[in-house]
């Protein structure tokens, strides 16, 4: 029996295509078209080849020197918020209540911070870090008066880093804490159950039976954080400003300095298109890791937590025969 095809249906598809084209493709040649180009003004481009590549690629170079610093700021913010939300939100996933009505308040508590525009994140920690009417910087400073310290994260390197990966710490944890809160969500109680009864303590517990379950879930948190905090602007921009100094100045916000404040296109659309390179390879190699995840364990036979063990086939009863003397 030949089955029908009608074609019909991917004119119901081609709004889409058009949206994605209009909004993604044509603006991605745009700057690709910029990256090759120089301007001097007045709407006139020079052919430039991959002049600005080469540039900002080398280290030696005004921009290249440039480039890899802001780089390396952003792979250091990344690593520090990845560190420290990630266990905080498994904590907090771990201590939210599985049933009754306090999961509904716990869940919404943990769901607040999300609903806050970024821009207005950075300017509440703008106001809630200042040291002269901010409660966090006021309550810091107290603290730190024994030791001669102050913390004003407008004149301090070390006071604008640790204010905003507090900053981040604190909007971006609650994501994670649910996220892996779905993931306990999902284990059976029979395993628990089982671990009652074999006497399992609560490490071993969290370490064979709800770690593995999160794995996935976890992976799927880290790749969303790394490049939300990788590609991170408008909180350490209304916050800092890029300062003190350029201390704080991330690939992002530097970019923004290089198109719209020095008006260098071409330079900018090179170091926008590596930009982007960069987060599609890292979150290929997230993909690639999460596709891959247990796939060695069920090779080698070894069920996953969530996973029901294959059946073993029924042996024979055994029937005692007794033996008479002859």
């Amino acid at each position: 029996m030949n089955k029908t095809v009608n074609n019909r249906a991917w004119l119901l598809v081609l709004p889409v295509f058009a949206l994605v084209a209009f909004s993604a493709v044509l603006p991605l040649m745009t700057v690709v078209n910029y990256s090759v180009q120089d301007t001097f003004g007045n709407n006139q481009f020079f052919w430039n080849g991959l002049g600005w590549y080469q540039e900002l690629l080398d280290p030696s170079s005004q921009l290249g020197e440039r480039f890899y610093d802001a780089l390396w700021r952003n792979l250091l913010f990344s690593g520090i918020v990845l560190a420290l939300e990630v266990p905080l939100g498994i904590l907090v996933a771990l201590s939210m209540p599985r049933r009754g009505i306090g999961v509904a308040f716990a869940l919404v508590i943990m769901a607040l911070p999300l609903l806050i525009p970024w821009n207005v994140v950075g300017t509440i920690w703008q106001v809630f870090a200042r040291s002269d009417i901010g409660l966090f910087g006021y309550a810091v400073n107290r603290a730190l008066a024994p030791l001669g310290t102050d913390f004003n994260y407008t004149q301090g390197v070390l006071a604008a880093w640790i204010t905003i990966v507090i900053m981040d710490v604190w909007h971006w944890t609650g994501l994670i804490a649910l996220l892996c809160y779905a993931g306990l969500k999902s284990i059976p109680d029979a395993y628990y159950q089982a671990a009652r009864i074999d006497g399992a303590s609560r490490f071993a517990v969290f370490t064979t039976i709800q770690l593995p379950k999160m794995r996935r879930v976890l992976l799927i948190a880290v790749l969303l954080r790394f490049m939300d905090s990788f590609m991170i602007y408008t909180e350490p921009f209304v916050l800092t400003g890029g300062g003190p100094g350029n201390s704080t100045t991330f690939l992002s916000i530097d970019l923004v300095k290089l198109a719209l404040g020095q008006f260098d296109l071409g330079k900018a659309a090179a170091m926008s298109i590596v930009y982007n390179l960069i987060i599609l390879a890292a979150c290929w190699v997230f993909y690639t890791v999460m596709v891959n995840v247990g796939v060695e364990r069920r090779a080698l036979g070894t069920p996953t937590a969530g996973e029901t063990p294959p059946a073993e086939p029924a042996s024979a009863p055994v029937i005692p025969i007794e033996r008479r003397a002859a």
